[in-house]
């Protein structure tokens, strides 16, 4: 089954189900998914499911942002809110890998590199993004990579 109509399934039995805050979470995913496939124009085609993930992965960044901004401003019932939206959506992500599983990709990439200077990290990150795919975060991949390139 397609990703798309595995949230829409889900959003249909949550909804039907009674469980609102789950329905209208997804919900407002299906209208982020919605809003870039007009913006790519694949309307009638729809996304492929790794550009599903990718905006799945953007939302649940931004809960998790909005989540800390909450914590800072002393909001938590609003933080908890952001907490459980981020983890309903985080479930239709491929498994993330771990900060080592990532660092072992990086120290790979930068092995396969002839010379790989801070000045090539660009390169270095958009190479490891490549093979981690989905399921790597890019601030701790830009982070491992710092590291390795700069110690």
């Amino acid at each position: 089954m397609a990703l798309s109509e595995q949230i829409q399934n889900d959003m249909k039995t949550a909804l039907l189900g009674g469980d609102r805050f789950v329905g209208d979470t997804l919900r407002n995913l299906k209208a982020a998914i919605l809003n870039e496939e007009v913006a790519q124009n694949k309307r009638d085609t729809g996304l492929t499911d790794e550009e599903i993930e990718k905006i799945i992965a953007k939302e649940v960044k931004k809960r998790n942002e909005s989540l800390a901004i909450y914590e800072q401003n002393n909001r938590p019932e609003l933080a908890e809110t952001e907490r459980k939206e981020a983890a309903v959506l985080a479930v239709y992500l491929p498994k993330q890998l771990t900060e080592e599983e990532i660092r072992e990709i990086a120290k790979n990439v930068v092995a396969s590199m002839d010379t790989a200077t801070p000045s090539m990290m660009g390169q270095v990150i958009g190479a490891v993004k490549a093979k981690a795919g989905n399921s790597a975060d890019g601030a701790t991949v830009a982070r491992v990579v710092k590291e390795l390139l700069t110690s």
